[in-house]
This record gives C-alpha cells, sequence and structure tokens, in this order.
C-alpha cells in the first residue's frame, strides 16, 4: 500500500506542478472531488480494516505480555524487559500512508462541502468590475441563491432564484468554461438591451445615470469619469473611459449561439437575450470584455452570486459587503 499511496500522491502533484506551470488546463473543482474520493476510500478502508487489524496486534501483544510476566512471576522472576506500552503504542499508530490520506479526508470533504454547495472565494484578476471590485479584492460567492448544483457537473438539483438585472455574477466563461469570469447582470430573458453613445437602454426604457466625483486609479494613475446607475434594485457606480469609443466593431465579436439576436454598429450594441441566457456588462464599461464581445451566459455556466469582500491586502478598508 505504501508504494500506490506514494503513486497516487506523486499523481497529484504532477498534477497541480503541471497546471502550475500552464503544461494543462486545471479543473480544481475536479481536482478537489477526486481528493475527497480518494482520501474517503483511505478513511474507510482505516476506519474498518487497518485501525482494527492495528488494534488486534496490540491487543495480542498486551495478552502476550501479560501472560509471559504471570509465567516469570511463577519462576519467582520480577524483574521484566521491555516496556508494553510503548510497543503497543507503536503498533496503534498510523503509517505515514494513512496519515497523509486518511487523516486528511475531514479536512477536505469539509472543504469540499463547504466550496460546491455555500461559498467559494474568488480572487478579482482584472480592472473590469472597478469601481465595484477592485484588482485584489477577495470576495465570497454564494453558490446555492441561484440553486444547489452538482460539483464538476455543475448540474442544478434544487431551483434557487432567478438571476436578477443589477446582480454581481460568477459564470463560466462561455468561449471557455475553465475560466470564471465576474461582471454584472444587466440583461435577463426576454430582456432588449442596448448600449449605444455609452448610454445602456432596457426594453426601451434608458438607466438614467447621475454623474459623481472622479474616480482616481491607482493602478493607471489617471482619474475616470464615474457614474451611479441603478439596474434593478440597488444602486451602484461605473466608470467611463472618455478616450475610448462607445460602439463595438464586428471585427472586435466572437462567432457565439445567438449571434443573430444582435446588432453592431459604430455607436454600440443592441441584443435581444435569449431564453435561458444572461447579458453581461462589467462596470468598467469601456475596459471590460463582456457580453458585447463574447455574447450570452447561459444558466448551465452559473456559478454563483459574489456579495462580499472578505480580505484585499493592499486595502483593508474594502472588507465588506458590495451591489
Amino acid at each position: 500500500m505504501q508504494i500506490v499511496t506514494s503513486l497516487i500522491l506523486a499523481a497529484f502533484v504532477g498534477y497541480a506542478g503541471a497546471w502550475y506551470f500552464g503544461v494543462v488546463e486545471g479543473n480544481f473543482a475536479l481536482l478537489l472531488f477526486l481528493a475527497t474520493v480518494v482520501t474517503g476510500i483511505y478513511w474507510l478502508a482505516e476506519r474498518f480494516y487497518f485501525l482494527p487489524n492495528r488494534q488486534r496486534v496490540a491487543s495480542l501483544l498486551e495478552s502476550n505480555a501479560i501472560q509471559r510476566r504471570e509465567d516469570l512471576d511463577k519462576m519467582g522472576i520480577k524483574q521484566v524487559d521491555g516496556d508494553v506500552a510503548e510497543g503497543k503504542a507503536r503498533l496503534l499508530q498510523q503509517p505515514w500512508w494513512l496519515d497523509w490520506t486518511a487523516g486528511l479526508f475531514p479536512v477536505i470533504v469539509a472543504v469540499f462541502l463547504l466550496r460546491s454547495f455555500l461559498f467559494e472565494p474568488f480572487k478579482i484578476p482584472s480592472g473590469s468590475m472597478i469601481p465595484t471590485l477592485l484588482v485584489g479584492d477577495l470576495i465570497l460567492v454564494n453558490k446555492f441563491h441561484y440553486g444547489v448544483r452538482l460539483p464538476v457537473l455543475n448540474t442544478k438539483i434544487t431551483e434557487g432564484n432567478k438571476p436578477q438585472a443589477g446582480d454581481v455574477m460568477v459564470f463560466r466563461y462561455p468561449p471557455k468554461p475553465s475560466l470564471d469570469y465576474i461582471k454584472r447582470v444587466v440583461g435577463v430573458p426576454g430582456d432588449e438591451v442596448a448600449y449605444i453613445n455609452k448610454r445602456l437602454t432596457i426594453n426601451g426604457k434608458a438607466i438614467a445615470t447621475v454623474q459623481i466625483p472622479e474616480f482616481f486609479d491607482e493602478d493607471v494613475m489617471r482619474y475616470f469619469p464615474q457614474f451611479e446607475e441603478q439596474v434593478g434594485g440597488a444602486k451602484h457606480r461605473l466608470l467611463n473611459d472618455d478616450a475610448r469609443r462607445g460602439g463595438v466593431s464586428e471585427s472586435e465579436v466572437m462567432d457565439f449561439p445567438n449571434r443573430q439576436n444582435c446588432r453592431y454598429s459604430a455607436e454600440g450594441v443592441v441584443c435581444k437575450v435569449p431564453e435561458g441566457h444572461y447579458f453581461m456588462m462589467g462596470d468598467n464599461r469601456d475596459n471590460s470584455l463582456d457580453s458585447r464581445y463574447w455574447g450570452f451566459v447561459p444558466d448551465k455556466n452559473i456559478v454563483g452570486k459574489a456579495f462580499f469582500v472578505w480580505m484585499n491586502f493592499g486595502n483593508l478598508k474594502r472588507i465588506g459587503a458590495f451591489n
């Protein structure tokens, strides 16, 4: 078992290393699931086979030692060599290959259940959601708000709430589902979303924006026009870059499913959101690769609702809930 366990652990380490260096495309959910299954098998084996065997051998050692003492006592020998308690402790001790498998199972299964069905942590890698979320924000995502999904398969097993316009949502990037993206829901099924000349319109109704003090982006050392907007029930802030045009050229747009639902022009884009899909946009409107360029997010790609910044090591004031 030592050799088999060594090979299994080496396979996990090799996969993680290849993922880290970009040799393979990693899947953390799958890796965690496999680790849970493997350590669970070892835990069951330890609980019902290996541990009872060690206990049986330790009991045999103890009973033999007692019998030996009794025999020697009859012969008048009182001094007995050997520490039975120490030998019994050694026999009961978990070998390293069980310590690194069965011993880790409770921790791994707790992480697996928490991450798969309750809350998952994410790190914001880009500035597409500035000013709501900054690069380096560590956020929590509610995994059950939109319905509980099976890990790895992402199949929904409970209904949950429907995504609403204005929600900040994490989803699997449609052109490459192994990547997680975060954007704001702007259009839900049946909506007609228009973004023309940097103004958002939903179902023919222009979304009112109020200009507020400029936002200073420390990463690029620039001020940007900042606005307050209300999509859905909550207000949020957004940025516009005066140096960027508002339109989307056909050459910038990917060939995505239901592309015929969108019309592009020098002024912007108009899209009709199909059933079971959502139109997503970043709050940093002129610096966001979103549904304007790669299309709609299908319901099956939803990961969860982002709701809380739990840490930003460069700015502790960032900790808290957000809209």
